[in-house]
């Protein structure tokens, strides 16, 4: 037994878990579980521990145990471009490069916590940072970070924003647009985590308005349909083969217990679990995720295999029934879907120039450009 801080870790053969201790009391006296892979789940605080990821490698290693939406949508307008600030602000990628490698060290759950905040803003009126705007005191309307299905956004991406932010207008000062920085950033801690290194075209505009009212309609959901999914991602000019390849961002990072504990106990309405998961999967998250009064920190990782690597695991997983989410393990069982999760899961190389060409279609949805549409804000969290 190894504890860290009030946090203990559980490893039981291939199981790996790490958990409160008033759970660890709970899940000791279940019987011992043997199986081929591992799955992860700790409370939000723990997450702010993961600098341990080297541990974790190294006993996974020793184990076995590592894998062997409404907006208008135009296309990118032609100033957007990899060099649109090379006088202006020549050095910014390393500026930001800079303050990514330092957040993602000193707390590596920035990493899917910025790619997943990068595609919240798209999904919303464009890609503008209006999700980064603060409500404003005694407002009545909400801000989209404000918004429920906003809610779970970790507090470490909108860190990596501010400070790469603050870093930038020491040596441009009003130049670099905010939604750019987010831009960049994710590029940055998809590459940090194994990913993809790709050119982000620049000269976006920080958007006007942001309003919570807008943001569940056009941001995919843990129990989107196939049909819901397509449909989102098309009023984004989005394609299908876009819709599976960006979902391989689940490749990396963590999902609440809220987000398929229907699975667990409820599927649709059924009273019985998800028939399409693996039956080790789920007797592994009903340790930590009960039907009633469970511990709303406890968190569990979409990649159940390779929880910190960016690589193609995760579409190997949906083929093995070991998908977390319904919307994810949707994808392998749809036919108009299932054929290019298969082809992702055979051919790593295929889906990391894939996803960086997604990630640049889905960086041009909704661009705002000039001071009738957009702002270039110095505080990110405030409007100019």
């Amino acid at each position: 037994m190894l504890f860290l801080y009030k946090y203990c870790l559980l490893v039981t053969n291939n199981f790996v878990l790490t958990c409160t201790e008033k759970e660890e009391k709970r899940i000791r006296k279940q019987p011992a579980m043997s199986s081929s892979y591992f799955i992860l789940l700790c409370s939000a605080d723990s997450l702010r521990i993961l600098r341990l990821i080297s541990f974790f490698t190294l006993l996974l290693s020793s184990s076995n145990c590592s894998a062997n939406v409404g907006s208008d949508v135009r296309k990118a307008p032609r100033q957007l471009s990899v060099d649109f600030y090379a006088k202006s602000c020549p050095q910014v990628d390393q500026l930001v490069a800079s303050v990514t490698s330092a957040q993602f060290r000193e707390s590596p759950v920035s990493a899917p916590a910025t790619i997943r905040l990068f595609f919240h803003d798209c999904f919303v009126d464009g890609c503008d940072a209006s999700i980064l705007i603060s409500t404003a005191p005694g407002s009545k309307e909400l801000t989209e970070r404000d918004a429920d299905d906003n809610k779970d956004l970790a507090m470490e991406a909108f860190d990596s924003i501010n400070k790469a932010k603050a870093l930038v207008e020491t040596k441009c000062p009003g130049v670099v647009s905010c939604a750019d920085i987010l831009a960049m950033a994710a590029r940055d801690f998809v590459h940090l985590t194994g990913g993809p290194y790709y050119q982000v075209k620049k000269g976006r505009w920080d958007g006007k308005l942001s309003m919570a009212s807008r943001v569940a309609p056009n941001i995919p959901h843990s129990n989107s349909t196939i049909n819901d999914l397509i449909k989102i991602f098309s009023s984004k000019g989005l394609t299908i083969d876009d819709l599976v390849v960006l979902s391989g961002a689940h490749t990396i990072g963590f999902s609440h217990c809220k987000h398929f504990v229907d699975r667990l106990y409820d599927f649709k309405g059924s009273k019985q679990s998800d028939p399409t998961m693996d039956p080790r999967l789920l007797k592994a998250l009903k340790l930590s995720c009960p039907k009633f009064g469970g511990n709303n920190d406890i968190v569990a990782p979409f990649d159940v295999t390779t929880p910190f690597s960016f690589d193609n695991a995760y579409y190997g997983n949906l083929v093995s029934k070991l998908g977390l989410l319904s919307s994810d393990q949707a994808l392998a069982s749809d036919s108009r879907t299932m054929p290019l999760v298969q082809a992702l899961a055979k051919d790593k190389q295929k889906f990391i120039q894939a996803f960086a060409a997604a990630m640049d279609k889905m960086g041009s949805i909704g661009i705002k450009r000039g001071r009738k549409h957009g702002e270039i804000r110095r505080d990110c969290s405030v409007h100019v």
